[in-house]
């Protein structure tokens, strides 16, 4: 009977941590896809392909470093929008990607 309280706790403490919002980018505007994941801090944004007809890409778009792992930092990279085609987004990135930089850039959106 312990157990089944420690995991009914433990499950409704994680499940807000579950909920992410999901927008198709083509139909929101650049400052809209912006201002979601600002003011939620992060959010899953899925766009079609420009190279693979028929497949859809997505990814976690977040307003700073604070959401991404403690290996990882935010760097701009752009997503197609409805009235965008290169909105500049915050995603996170490998810290291995900085090529022996000695400081890790801080970037909010």
């Amino acid at each position: 009977m312990k157990k089944l309280v420690v995991v009914v706790a433990f499950v409704m403490v994680a499940s807000p941590a579950l909920a992410i919002s999901r927008y198709n980018s083509l139909t929101i505007s650049c400052q809209a896809a912006r201002a979601a994941i600002h003011n939620e801090g992060a959010v899953i944004l899925r766009y079609p392909s420009k190279r693979v007809p028929g497949m859809t890409l997505f990814g976690r778009y977040i307003r700073n470093s604070n959401y991404c792992d403690a290996n990882k930092y935010a760097e701009w990279t752009t997503i197609p929008t409805k009235d965008n085609p290169r909105c500049r987004v915050l995603n996170c990135q490998n810290i291995d990607n900085l090529e022996g930089m000695f400081i890790i850039p801080y970037y909010s959106l």
